[in-house]
């Protein structure tokens, strides 16, 4: 996936139900393992495009699904980048 972001869980459960819910609402995504450079519980990721960040966000919110947040590649293409927070979601 070129652009890609992808969800970090802190539990399987909250992944799946995750996955569950995106791909209901016909979202493109793909299951990932959880980078080694992201710190999370859980060690099953979900990538997406960018350009479904805010579809994503909304359904994050709305159906209460805990993550420990979305992250993009750095700029370097090395590490990962938080670019929503767990707070940010829970406005």
């Amino acid at each position: 996936m070129e652009d890609e972001l992808l969800i970090a869980f802190d539990s399987t459960q909250q992944a799946l139900r995750a996955e569950m819910l995106l791909e209901y609402a016909e979202i493109e995504i793909d299951i990932f393992p959880t980078p080694k450079e992201i710190t999370a519980g859980c060690a099953m990721s979900i990538q997406f495009y960018r350009n479904a960040l805010e579809e994503v966000r909304v359904i994050v919110a709305e159906q209460n699904v805990e993550i420990r947040g979305i992250f993009a590649k750095s700029s370097d293409g090395i590490g990962y980048v938080e670019v929503v927070e767990k707070e940010e979601q829970d406005e």
